[in-house]
């Protein structure tokens, strides 16, 4: 068909297409939670079983990622993307009919390897043939629509379980890969115009270690990590924190989530308008900034004793306004260290991100499950760690560009 043909040959990918391909991976994590007690009791298995569907999926995602980016960098962003969310469709209707816990934890894991192709891929065909500058509110705007995934996800999981079936929350998950995978069939143009590295194992762990011998990747990852997936701390403690601590009801503790995803679509809308209005290292220093004055305050809530639904849910929502803020400045300056490694550098952030996260959800776990001051403490000394790499992620690239290296092209770094 000439119409379809001719959205292919463009060399940007359609908005909403990427927000869809880029959803997939979150929506898999997040909209099958309230099914969890009601999966255990259907397939008879224990809670701890029931929960590998979650665990398992965040390990896939965190390894998946390093996959997809060396290897669309090497065969491109569509026959790769393809192939992930296909893989992402035929998994989610595994699990829609699993008659045992085996075959559902076993379809879980490649769910999450089929899903986490959007999540890489989204990424990079943002950056593919854009400006840092330019990629960086393009960014913010993926992450403003995204930011509300995990937010709305658990409320639609929760009616589906509710009135029809803990199986259908699986099931839409098939059908919104299905479309997801039709569109980018007739849709997704061939993003990435400069092909370049090698797809063997040898050639994506060299990829890799020249992206780590890298200070602005490694200050742009680690300052990236820092500054968003430190939330992770909160999430796993703030059940314990609302119900025990503040004697909040369940069914109010959703509410609180939507006002702190907000609070990461402020920052995104913010690092949208102010992309190629000031410099992106004075961007990363202001969303640094209001991170750290968000778990200051929140440190000394807990300190002073000021346990209430404002001083924390405030504190915290300050916090993710500097992370979504921060977020879309560290990836673009991440993926633009290298053009001919743009897939592999998303990956890798991706990683670092996934990886620091599960870190700080086991430092809370492990120190003092339940309370307040571990989330406190992971929460301001990341914003304080993300502020220290980003600044030295900046220098880095501003010595690199004034040498003649290849770098994050952008503007007033």
């Amino acid at each position: 068909m000439p119409f379809l043909s001719s959205l292919r040959a463009r060399d940007r990918a359609p908005f909403p297409l990427l927000v869809a391909m880029t959803a997939c991976g979150t929506l898999g994590m997040h909209i099958i939670i309230p099914a969890l007690p009601a999966t255990a009791r259907a397939l008879n298995i224990s809670v701890g079983t029931v929960q590998l569907t979650i665990t398992l999926y965040l390990i896939g995602l965190a390894l998946g990622q390093l996959l997809y980016g060396p290897i669309s960098d090497r065969f491109g962003r569509r026959p790769v993307l393809l192939a992930g969310l296909g893989l992402f469709t035929a998994a989610s209707t595994v699990t829609a009919f699993a008659p045992n816990a085996a075959v559902l934890v076993g379809g879980r894991i490649i769910q999450s390897i089929g899903g986490c192709a959007g999540l890489v891929l989204g990424r990079a065909a943002v950056r593919d043939g854009a400006t840092a500058d330019r990629a960086a509110g393009q960014l913010a705007l993926l992450t403003l629509v995204m930011s509300m995934v995990p937010a709305i996800a658990p409320a639609i999981g929760g009616y589906l379980t509710a009135y029809i079936h803990w199986r259908a929350s699986y099931v839409l998950l098939a059908v919104i890969g299905g479309t997801t995978l039709l569109a980018s069939i007739l849709l997704l143009p061939e993003t990435n115009q400069v092909r370049g590295g090698g797809g063997s194992p040898i050639a994506i762990l060299r990829g890799y270690a020249r992206l780590l011998r890298s200070k602005a990747f490694c200050g742009y990852a680690i300052g990236g990590a820092c500054s968003t997936t430190a939330f992770y701390a909160f999430m796993s403690a703030s059940p314990f924190i609302f119900e025990n601590h503040l004697h909040r009801k369940p069914q109010e503790v959703g509410l609180y989530y939507l006002f702190l995803m907000g609070g990461v679509a402020l920052g995104s809308f913010l690092a949208n308008r102010l992309a190629g209005r000031i410099a992106p290292r004075h961007a990363m220093r202001l969303a640094n900034g209001l991170s750290i004055l968000g778990a200051g305050l929140f440190t000394l809530a807990d300190a002073a004793g000021w346990e209430t639904v404002p001083t924390i849910v405030g504190p915290v929502a300050l916090f993710m306004v500097g992370a979504g803020m921060a977020s879309p400045f560290a990836l673009a300056g991440a993926v633009s260290v290298n053009p001919q490694a743009i897939g592999a550098a998303s990956g890798m952030y991706g990683f670092i991100q996934m990886g620091y996260g599960m870190l700080c959800t086991v430092v809370v776990e492990a120190w003092a499950p339940g309370a307040i001051y571990p989330v406190a403490v992971v929460l301001l000394s990341s914003a304080l760690a993300g502020q220290v790499a980003m600044s030295l992620a900046a220098a880095a690239s501003a010595r690199a560009e004034a040498g003649g290296a290849s770098p994050p092209s952008s503007r007033g770094r």
